[in-house]
Protein backbone atom coordinates (compact mmCIF):
# COMPACT_ATOMS: atom_id res chain seq x y z
CA UNK A 1 0.00 0.00 0.00
CA UNK A 2 3.23 2.31 1.10
CA UNK A 3 4.63 1.66 -1.73
CA UNK A 4 1.72 1.97 -4.31
CA UNK A 5 1.05 5.45 -2.97
CA UNK A 6 4.56 6.84 -2.99
CA UNK A 7 4.63 5.63 -6.45
CA UNK A 8 1.40 7.55 -7.43
CA UNK A 9 3.27 10.45 -5.27
CA UNK A 10 6.31 10.20 -7.11
CA UNK A 11 4.42 10.00 -10.47
CA UNK A 12 2.34 13.29 -9.80
CA UNK A 13 5.31 15.02 -8.90
CA UNK A 14 7.54 14.22 -12.04
CA UNK A 15 4.13 14.57 -13.90
CA UNK A 16 4.18 18.26 -12.60
CA UNK A 17 7.58 18.83 -12.97
CA UNK A 18 7.55 17.92 -16.60
CA UNK A 19 4.69 20.20 -17.21
CA UNK A 20 6.33 23.26 -15.45
CA UNK A 21 8.90 23.14 -18.39
CA UNK A 22 8.72 25.66 -21.26
CA UNK A 23 8.83 24.77 -24.36
CA UNK A 24 12.60 26.74 -24.62
CA UNK A 25 13.71 24.42 -21.75
CA UNK A 26 12.24 21.38 -23.41
CA UNK A 27 14.44 21.94 -26.33
CA UNK A 28 17.25 23.02 -24.32
CA UNK A 29 17.29 19.82 -22.34
CA UNK A 30 17.97 17.73 -25.83
CA UNK A 31 21.67 19.00 -26.75
CA UNK A 32 23.97 16.39 -25.48
CA UNK A 33 27.34 15.07 -25.80
CA UNK A 34 26.47 11.69 -27.98
CA UNK A 35 24.98 13.74 -30.71
CA UNK A 36 28.03 16.05 -30.93
CA UNK A 37 30.20 13.26 -31.34
CA UNK A 38 28.03 11.34 -33.76
CA UNK A 39 28.11 14.09 -36.28
CA UNK A 40 31.57 15.50 -35.86
CA UNK A 41 32.72 11.78 -35.99
CA UNK A 42 31.03 11.27 -39.27
CA UNK A 43 32.54 14.60 -40.49
CA UNK A 44 35.77 14.07 -39.81
CA UNK A 45 36.20 10.54 -40.48
CA UNK A 46 39.09 9.89 -42.96
CA UNK A 47 36.64 8.02 -45.29
CA UNK A 48 34.94 11.43 -45.98
CA UNK A 49 38.37 12.94 -47.33
CA UNK A 50 38.30 16.02 -45.42
CA UNK A 51 35.20 17.81 -47.34
CA UNK A 52 36.95 19.78 -49.40
CA UNK A 53 34.36 22.06 -51.17
CA UNK A 54 33.50 20.56 -54.95
CA UNK A 55 34.64 16.91 -54.47
CA UNK A 56 33.36 13.71 -53.32
CA UNK A 57 33.69 13.50 -49.63
CA UNK A 58 31.71 17.07 -49.69
CA UNK A 59 28.61 16.02 -52.07
CA UNK A 60 28.59 12.76 -49.02
CA UNK A 61 28.35 15.28 -45.84
CA UNK A 62 25.66 17.13 -48.08
CA UNK A 63 23.64 14.42 -48.81
CA UNK A 64 24.41 13.48 -45.00
CA UNK A 65 22.57 17.05 -43.58
CA UNK A 66 19.95 16.73 -45.65
CA UNK A 67 18.85 12.62 -44.00
CA UNK A 68 19.25 14.27 -40.60
CA UNK A 69 17.25 17.29 -41.38
CA UNK A 70 14.53 14.79 -42.66
CA UNK A 71 14.79 12.98 -39.60
CA UNK A 72 14.30 15.76 -37.39
CA UNK A 73 11.02 16.95 -39.32
CA UNK A 74 12.36 20.23 -40.88
CA UNK A 75 11.41 21.18 -43.84
CA UNK A 76 13.28 21.70 -46.65
CA UNK A 77 13.90 25.72 -47.39
CA UNK A 78 13.49 25.73 -50.78
CA UNK A 79 10.36 24.53 -53.26
CA UNK A 80 12.91 22.42 -54.98
CA UNK A 81 14.46 20.89 -52.22
CA UNK A 82 17.44 21.40 -49.25
CA UNK A 83 20.15 21.83 -51.90
CA UNK A 84 20.91 25.16 -53.31
CA UNK A 85 23.80 24.44 -56.02
CA UNK A 86 25.56 27.20 -57.04
CA UNK A 87 28.79 27.17 -59.66
CA UNK A 88 32.21 28.70 -58.97
CA UNK A 89 34.76 29.87 -61.45
CA UNK A 90 38.35 30.91 -61.40
CA UNK A 91 41.24 31.80 -63.56
CA UNK A 92 43.04 28.93 -64.89
CA UNK A 93 45.35 27.90 -62.65
CA UNK A 94 48.27 28.97 -63.79
CA UNK A 95 47.58 32.31 -63.88
CA UNK A 96 45.93 31.98 -59.99
CA UNK A 97 42.96 34.16 -58.64
CA UNK A 98 40.16 33.75 -56.24
CA UNK A 99 37.24 31.67 -57.04
CA UNK A 100 34.35 33.80 -57.65
CA UNK A 101 30.83 33.79 -56.76
CA UNK A 102 29.59 37.25 -58.16
CA UNK A 103 27.74 37.21 -61.45
CA UNK A 104 29.73 40.13 -62.81
CA UNK A 105 33.38 38.19 -61.63
CA UNK A 106 31.77 34.61 -63.49
CA UNK A 107 30.54 36.98 -66.45
CA UNK A 108 33.99 37.50 -67.23
CA UNK A 109 35.70 34.77 -66.11
CA UNK A 110 33.48 32.52 -68.50
CA UNK A 111 34.73 34.62 -71.44
CA UNK A 112 38.49 33.08 -71.15
CA UNK A 113 39.74 29.88 -69.92
CA UNK A 114 38.75 28.74 -66.76
CA UNK A 115 38.16 26.88 -63.92
CA UNK A 116 34.64 25.64 -62.37
CA UNK A 117 33.82 23.85 -59.60
CA UNK A 118 30.09 22.54 -58.60
CA UNK A 119 28.89 23.05 -54.96
CA UNK A 120 26.00 23.33 -52.92
CA UNK A 121 24.45 24.48 -49.52
CA UNK A 122 22.00 22.96 -47.78
CA UNK A 123 19.47 24.86 -45.70
CA UNK A 124 15.95 23.47 -43.89
CA UNK A 125 13.57 25.69 -41.88
CA UNK A 126 11.21 26.02 -39.27
CA UNK A 127 8.29 28.81 -40.38
CA UNK A 128 7.52 31.29 -38.04
CA UNK A 129 4.04 33.06 -37.06
CA UNK A 130 5.90 36.07 -39.03
CA UNK A 131 6.71 34.50 -42.49
CA UNK A 132 8.45 38.01 -43.66
CA UNK A 133 11.02 37.89 -41.16
CA UNK A 134 14.07 35.55 -40.62
CA UNK A 135 16.51 34.44 -38.43
CA UNK A 136 19.46 32.23 -40.03
CA UNK A 137 21.70 29.99 -38.24
CA UNK A 138 24.40 28.87 -39.89
CA UNK A 139 27.86 26.87 -39.95
CA UNK A 140 29.98 26.33 -43.17
CA UNK A 141 30.79 22.24 -43.90
CA UNK A 142 33.56 21.94 -45.95
CA UNK A 143 37.12 21.95 -45.16
CA UNK A 144 40.47 21.68 -47.04
CA UNK A 145 40.57 17.59 -48.27
CA UNK A 146 43.57 16.08 -49.24
CA UNK A 147 47.15 16.77 -50.34
CA UNK A 148 48.05 13.43 -51.92
CA UNK A 149 51.73 14.78 -51.48
CA UNK A 150 52.34 15.19 -47.79
CA UNK A 151 54.49 12.95 -46.14
CA UNK A 152 51.97 11.34 -43.40
CA UNK A 153 48.82 11.96 -43.13
CA UNK A 154 47.31 13.59 -45.91
CA UNK A 155 44.08 14.23 -45.06
CA UNK A 156 42.74 17.54 -43.66
CA UNK A 157 39.86 16.17 -41.33
CA UNK A 158 38.75 19.60 -39.98
CA UNK A 159 37.26 18.05 -36.56
CA UNK A 160 37.20 21.50 -35.12
CA UNK A 161 37.00 23.50 -38.51
CA UNK A 162 34.14 23.13 -38.90
CA UNK A 163 32.44 19.51 -38.16
CA UNK A 164 31.75 20.86 -34.39
CA UNK A 165 30.05 24.23 -35.90
CA UNK A 166 27.76 21.92 -38.01
CA UNK A 167 26.91 19.85 -35.06
CA UNK A 168 25.90 22.56 -33.39
CA UNK A 169 23.85 24.20 -36.22
CA UNK A 170 21.86 20.63 -36.03
CA UNK A 171 21.82 19.96 -32.65
CA UNK A 172 19.98 23.83 -32.31
CA UNK A 173 17.61 22.71 -35.30
CA UNK A 174 16.41 19.37 -33.48
CA UNK A 175 15.93 21.94 -30.25
CA UNK A 176 13.72 24.07 -32.08
CA UNK A 177 11.75 21.20 -33.03
CA UNK A 178 11.69 19.63 -29.51
CA UNK A 179 9.92 22.74 -27.75
CA UNK A 180 6.95 22.04 -29.44
CA UNK A 181 6.39 25.86 -29.99
CA UNK A 182 6.44 27.78 -33.44
CA UNK A 183 8.61 30.81 -33.15
CA UNK A 184 7.54 34.16 -34.07
CA UNK A 185 10.29 34.29 -36.89
CA UNK A 186 10.89 32.41 -39.55
CA UNK A 187 14.52 30.12 -38.56
CA UNK A 188 16.84 28.86 -41.69
CA UNK A 189 18.89 26.82 -40.59
CA UNK A 190 21.76 27.14 -42.85
CA UNK A 191 24.74 24.48 -43.86
CA UNK A 192 27.05 26.39 -45.96
CA UNK A 193 30.04 25.13 -49.37
CA UNK A 194 33.03 26.74 -50.12
CA UNK A 195 33.56 28.93 -47.18
CA UNK A 196 37.41 27.69 -47.12
CA UNK A 197 37.43 28.81 -50.83
CA UNK A 198 36.02 32.33 -49.83
CA UNK A 199 32.93 32.27 -48.12
CA UNK A 200 31.46 31.32 -51.27
CA UNK A 201 28.08 29.85 -50.40
CA UNK A 202 27.51 32.39 -47.70
CA UNK A 203 27.97 34.86 -50.21
CA UNK A 204 25.70 33.31 -53.26
CA UNK A 205 23.06 33.18 -50.67
CA UNK A 206 22.80 36.96 -49.51
CA UNK A 207 23.47 37.43 -53.31
CA UNK A 208 20.72 35.49 -54.44
CA UNK A 209 18.31 35.04 -51.21
CA UNK A 210 15.46 38.04 -52.36
CA UNK A 211 14.24 38.77 -48.90
CA UNK A 212 17.79 39.30 -47.69
CA UNK A 213 16.51 42.45 -46.27
CA UNK A 214 13.95 40.64 -44.08
CA UNK A 215 17.05 38.58 -41.78
CA UNK A 216 16.83 39.95 -38.56
CA UNK A 217 20.19 38.33 -37.53
CA UNK A 218 22.49 35.58 -38.27
CA UNK A 219 24.08 33.06 -35.88
CA UNK A 220 27.36 31.68 -36.95
CA UNK A 221 29.65 28.77 -35.95
CA UNK A 222 33.16 28.33 -36.67
CA UNK A 223 35.63 26.60 -34.67
CA UNK A 224 33.92 25.51 -31.18
CA UNK A 225 35.89 22.62 -29.72
CA UNK A 226 39.23 23.19 -28.84
CA UNK A 227 41.02 24.54 -26.09
CA UNK A 228 43.19 27.87 -27.03
CA UNK A 229 44.03 28.12 -23.83
CA UNK A 230 44.57 24.83 -21.85
CA UNK A 231 44.67 25.85 -18.42
CA UNK A 232 40.92 27.51 -19.24
CA UNK A 233 38.97 24.71 -20.70
CA UNK A 234 35.67 27.19 -20.77
CA UNK A 235 37.42 29.67 -22.42
CA UNK A 236 35.54 31.37 -25.57
CA UNK A 237 35.01 34.12 -27.74
CA UNK A 238 31.98 35.59 -28.20
CA UNK A 239 31.99 38.29 -31.46
CA UNK A 240 28.77 40.24 -31.91
CA UNK A 241 27.50 43.42 -33.67
CA UNK A 242 28.59 46.35 -31.33
CA UNK A 243 25.15 48.11 -32.19
CA UNK A 244 23.32 45.37 -30.43
CA UNK A 245 24.77 45.11 -26.97
CA UNK A 246 22.21 43.05 -25.88
CA UNK A 247 23.46 40.25 -27.27
CA UNK A 248 26.19 40.39 -24.75
CA UNK A 249 23.29 40.91 -22.13
CA UNK A 250 21.85 37.76 -23.59
CA UNK A 251 24.19 35.32 -23.22
CA UNK A 252 25.68 36.78 -19.86
CA UNK A 253 22.15 35.81 -18.47
CA UNK A 254 22.05 32.59 -19.71
CA UNK A 255 25.15 31.81 -18.36
CA UNK A 256 23.71 32.83 -14.96
CA UNK A 257 20.47 30.99 -14.93
CA UNK A 258 21.10 27.92 -16.87
CA UNK A 259 24.50 27.39 -15.26
CA UNK A 260 26.46 27.01 -18.14
CA UNK A 261 29.92 26.27 -17.95
CA UNK A 262 31.66 28.79 -20.18
CA UNK A 263 34.00 32.00 -19.54
CA UNK A 264 33.36 34.16 -23.05
CA UNK A 265 35.74 36.89 -24.05
CA UNK A 266 33.17 39.32 -24.90
CA UNK A 267 34.16 41.32 -28.23
CA UNK A 268 32.25 43.81 -29.89
CA UNK A 269 32.70 44.43 -33.04
CA UNK A 270 31.89 47.79 -34.95
CA UNK A 271 31.47 46.38 -38.63
CA UNK A 272 31.98 42.57 -38.12
CA UNK A 273 33.12 41.70 -42.18
CA UNK A 274 35.86 39.34 -42.07
CA UNK A 275 36.65 36.04 -40.45
CA UNK A 276 34.06 33.56 -41.05
CA UNK A 277 30.64 33.36 -43.14
CA UNK A 278 29.27 36.18 -40.46
CA UNK A 279 31.28 38.85 -42.92
CA UNK A 280 28.63 37.57 -45.68
CA UNK A 281 25.76 38.89 -43.46
CA UNK A 282 27.25 42.02 -41.88
CA UNK A 283 28.23 43.32 -45.62
CA UNK A 284 24.34 43.31 -45.59
CA UNK A 285 24.06 45.61 -42.14
CA UNK A 286 22.89 42.24 -40.45
CA UNK A 287 23.22 41.72 -36.96
CA UNK A 288 25.75 38.81 -36.42
CA UNK A 289 26.81 36.64 -33.33
CA UNK A 290 30.01 34.42 -33.84
CA UNK A 291 30.96 31.51 -31.07
CA UNK A 292 34.72 30.67 -31.67
CA UNK A 293 37.35 28.71 -29.45
CA UNK A 294 39.77 30.84 -31.13
CA UNK A 295 43.14 29.83 -33.24
CA UNK A 296 44.96 26.52 -32.11
CA UNK A 297 48.16 24.57 -33.40
CA UNK A 298 45.99 22.34 -35.28
CA UNK A 299 44.81 24.88 -37.64
CA UNK A 300 44.47 23.88 -40.61
CA UNK A 301 46.45 20.75 -40.44
CA UNK A 302 45.93 17.43 -41.27
CA UNK A 303 45.93 16.96 -36.93
CA UNK A 304 42.74 18.47 -36.56
CA UNK A 305 41.13 15.27 -35.42
CA UNK A 306 38.03 14.75 -33.54
CA UNK A 307 39.83 12.89 -30.13
CA UNK A 308 41.15 16.66 -30.01
CA UNK A 309 37.89 18.04 -28.83
CA UNK A 310 36.72 19.45 -25.69
CA UNK A 311 32.95 17.66 -25.89
CA UNK A 312 31.84 19.58 -22.79
CA UNK A 313 32.65 22.62 -24.20
CA UNK A 314 31.12 21.92 -27.47
CA UNK A 315 27.73 21.08 -25.48
CA UNK A 316 27.85 23.87 -23.67
CA UNK A 317 28.13 26.45 -26.68
CA UNK A 318 25.69 24.69 -27.98
CA UNK A 319 23.34 24.89 -25.17
CA UNK A 320 23.81 28.82 -24.83
CA UNK A 321 23.96 29.40 -28.73
CA UNK A 322 20.24 28.02 -28.78
CA UNK A 323 19.13 29.91 -26.13
CA UNK A 324 20.62 32.59 -28.18
CA UNK A 325 18.60 31.51 -31.18
CA UNK A 326 15.45 31.10 -29.16
CA UNK A 327 15.52 35.10 -28.36
CA UNK A 328 16.57 35.83 -32.13
CA UNK A 329 13.84 34.38 -32.98
CA UNK A 330 11.12 35.19 -30.72
CA UNK A 331 12.09 38.06 -29.36
CA UNK A 332 10.14 41.98 -30.27
CA UNK A 333 13.28 43.81 -30.42
CA UNK A 334 16.58 43.67 -30.42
Amino acid sequence: MYRSLLGVICGCSMALTLSAQTPKEKGLETINRNSAEAIVGFLADDEIEGREAGRQGSRIVARYLVSNLKEAGIAPFFKEGYYQPFEVYQKERQLKGRWQVHPDSVAALKKVTHRVLHMANVLGYIPGERTDEYVIVGAHFDHLGVDDVLDGDQIYNGADDNASGVSAVMQIARAFVASGKKPMRTVIFAFWDGEEKGLLGSKYFTQTFSEIGKVKGYLNFDMIGRDNKPEEPQYMVYFYTKSHPVFGDWLKDDIKEYGLKLQPSYRAWDNPVSGSDNASFALRNIPIIWYHTDWHPDYHQPSDHADRINWEKVVEITKAAYLNAWNLANEETY
